[in-house]
């Protein structure tokens, strides 16, 4: 069967209030939506564990769904992907599983490949250093869109974000990110009563993310810097954003939810304490200390870091208001997995049976709030919200090829420029 001759499958436009009313209920299986029609054509942009994840999670929540392209930058990557996914134990997700080897793309230009198959949605689970690009490319080509968080590394993403989300709008197209928690019931019921007036007047925030390091590898000898920096990407700061903007975002997106806004200024504080300087380890910090501050004179305090195991101080995050105060997740009713629920919401919204979802613009600025923390930490200046987004600042080389030297920079100093 050939997946190129059919059209792709467009959405009703529902009004923003209606969707405000119908998140909490999108629970209901997509496929009922879709029921009857032809299964909607779905690619794989980046085959790493998230990517999979991802891949699996909008497998198992639709049933009328066909996994029908992959790509990656690197073969094995691919064929590990794609052996999860056909193996899966659970039979919804095995028999979603359409890919053949004529849709499967290898390279740094694979992006293009898959965006060039007559997929519906895009899954784009590559890594942060190029989402941009990639959403980009993907609303060029009228792709409905399920994007991994941060969307970006530098404020020249971010604005290309923004005006992909505007056009992808304009399009009709859906945008769904991975910022699950905007899926979750129990945050979805608990934010709508802080907004009502539970807690009282919002006074503060605390958002944290410590924790341990997620992994850093030793160099294969048969590879280039490059291949180095996109296998071991998660401590390299060019390609993961530093973990204030890898991590923290989940948590810094729950602050601009409570507030209904992003924050006008960030003075933030950072450094590197354990990891010793080699190659392994990259250029990041592991700890950062920002204080933002929102319109109405509030104040969040963000804290994240990955030392070593235990960490004191996990992941949360914590409203306080004139009447009380909240985990912003502790006034609602448990819903399905938030992993899987996104999904469903994503399908929802291009079948035309649920709220419309276009996040674009919501997630740039959380994965900017991030960004401008970062970068008042490296830089030691308090940075205001026009600054950070108005930015030149581009730390992605133009020029990647496995041919090329990508050496190791210092790690960061405040008082020095971020690297451009």
């Amino acid at each position: 069967m050939s997946y190129e001759s059919e059209s792709a499958i467009t959405r009703r436009d529902f009004a923003k209030a209606a969707a405000a009313g119908l998140a909490v209920l999108g629970a209901a299986r997509s496929s009922q939506a879709a029921k009857g029609k032809r299964p909607l054509k779905v690619g794989l942009l980046g085959c790493g564990n998230r990517g999979t994840g991802a891949a699996i999670d909008m497998l198992t929540g639709n049933d009328n769904l066909k996994l029908v392209a992959m790509a990656d930058v690197f073969e094995d990557r691919l064929k590990s992907s794609a052996d999860k996914i056909k193996n899966h134990s659970n039979e919804q997700v095995r028999n979603g599983f359409a890919v053949k080897n004529s849709h499967c793309f290898v390279g740094l230009k694979a992006y293009k490949e898959i965006l060039d198959t007559n997929i519906d949605i895009v899954i784009e689970g590559s890594l942060p250093y190029i989402r941009s690009k990639h959403i980009e490319a993907a609303v060029n080509k009228k792709k409905h869109i399920f994007t991994e968080k941060p969307v970006a590394v530098d404020p020249v993403g971010i604005r290309r974000v923004i005006a992909a989300a505007q056009k992808a709008k304009e399009k009709g197209l859906s945008i769904v990110a991975g910022t699950q928690r905007r899926h979750q019931q129990e945050y979805v019921e608990t934010i709508k009563k802080i907004h009502d007036g539970a807690i009282g007047e919002i006074l503060a925030l605390r958002v944290y993310w410590c924790g341990g390091l997620p992994f850093a590898f030793d160099r294969d000898p048969k590879w280039s810097d490059l291949e180095y920096c996109l296998r071991n990407w998660y401590n390299y700061y060019w390609v993961s954003g530093d973990n204030i903007v890898e991590q923290h975002v989940h948590n810094l997106d729950v602050a601009n939810w409570v507030m209904n806004d992003h924050p006008i200024n960030v003075f933030a504080s950072g450094g590197r304490t354990w990891k010793p300087r080699i190659e392994k380890y990259g250029d990041l910090y592991d700890n950062f200390s920002c204080d933002y501050e929102y319109k109405n004179g509030v104040h969040v305090t963000s804290f994240s870091r990955h030392w070593h195991k235990p960490c004191e101080g996990g992941v949360f995050e914590e409203a306080v208001g004139t009447k009380g105060r909240s985990a912003c997740n502790d006034m609602g009713t448990k819903g399905i997995n938030p992993y899987v629920q996104e999904h469903i919401d994503l399908v929802n919204s291009v079948c035309g049976a649920g709220p419309y979802y276009n996040e674009g613009v919501q997630v740039a600025e959380s994965t900017l709030t991030a960004i401008m923390g970062r970068m008042s930490a490296y830089t030691g200046k308090k940075l205001t919200w026009d600054e950070a987004l108005n930015s030149d600042l581009s730390l992605v080389p133009d020029d990647l090829s496995f041919d090329k030297s990508y050496p190791l920079g210092p790690v960061p100093s405040p008082g020095a420029p971020e690297k451009a």
